[in-house]
């Protein structure tokens, strides 16, 4: 079931930045920790559309990472796609923090400061891509050139197949 389209700080910096956008708004089941295959099967999506958003510290520095629901983070990849030579995930309070997201609703538009970002290649691909819309229960789409463009983001190959 779809609800109405909520404002979140996502949707602000798209219209703002005059980019194309679909908003998908779904009941979230609080007892579900999948958000991106939540998504997926609440939006009719398949899985390789939708794309979760991860904070990483890549040498002590915060980075974003995107990649596919059904894939992991490679961290090696991700640290050298920055620069780096070592990364780890981010804890949950320093996700919320540094993004001013909730976990399950980070989105990599619209954070709280702007932070490096890369995209798994595999996006290239798509003539879409959904990723969280700043809310858990609200998914955007958008071309994946509009996710770089408004992330300052790059294409990288950050993500290896299996879970989480």
């Amino acid at each position: 079931m779809t609800r109405k389209e909520p404002g979140t700080p996502a949707t602000v910096a798209l219209r703002a930045a005059g980019i194309t956008f679909t908003a998908h708004a779904y009941d979230h089941d609080p007892r579900n920790s999948s958000y991106g295959e939540e998504a997926a099967a609440a939006l009719g999506l398949s899985t390789a559309e939708v794309f979760k958003t991860l904070l990483a510290m890549v040498d002590s520095r915060p980075v974003v990472g995107i990649v596919p629901v059904t894939g992991s983070l490679d961290l090696k990849a991700l640290a050298a796609a920055a620069g780096g030579r070592r990364a780890e995930m981010a804890d949950a309070a320093a996700a919320q923090r540094l993004t001013g997201y909730v976990l399950g609703g980070i989105s990599p538009i619209g954070q709280k400061r702007q932070l490096p970002t890369f995209v798994d290649v595999s996006a290239e691909t798509l003539a879409a891509v959904y990723v969280s819309g700043g809310r858990r229960g609200f998914d955007i789409g958008l071309a994946p050139v509009d996710l770089i463009s408004v992330t300052d983001g790059r294409y990288a190959p950050i993500a290896r197949p299996g879970p989480h």
